[in-house]
């Protein structure tokens, strides 16, 4: 099993900065890769940035340029920078772990961008 908490949301004016952290703890030998979802109001869960254990990334084109996903060698530790926000960028932001066999979730952390 593998647990997921997010943290960093928050109300943010348009052109602001958040980074958002997700702790992993558990089995992490069972995870291969890391992402962060998003999802607004009235719309489907979509994915914002992925990362690898061996480093390779993967981001919305709707970010790309904008967002930066990072994490520690251990995959204990995730980030995500998010530069230039817009409106557009308000949603819920989901951490997910990526097993072989099994996808786990954390709870979600609340980003709005408003002036």
């Amino acid at each position: 099993q593998v647990q997921l908490v997010e943290s960093g949301g928050g109300l943010v004016q348009p052109g602001g900065s958040l980074r958002l952290s997700c702790a992993a703890s558990g089995s992490l030998f069972s995870i291969n890769a890391m992402a962060w979802y998003r999802q607004a109001p009235g719309k489907e869960r979509e994915l914002v940035a992925a990362i690898t254990r061996s480093g390779s990334t993967n981001y919305a084109g709707a970010v790309k340029g904008r967002f930066t996903i990072s994490r520690d060698n251990a995959l204990s530790t995730v980030y995500l920078q998010m530069n230039s926000l817009k409106p557009e960028d308000t949603a819920v932001y989901y951490c997910k772990g990526v097993a072989l066999t099994l996808d786990y979730w954390g709870q979600g952390t609340q980003v709005t961008v408003s002036s």
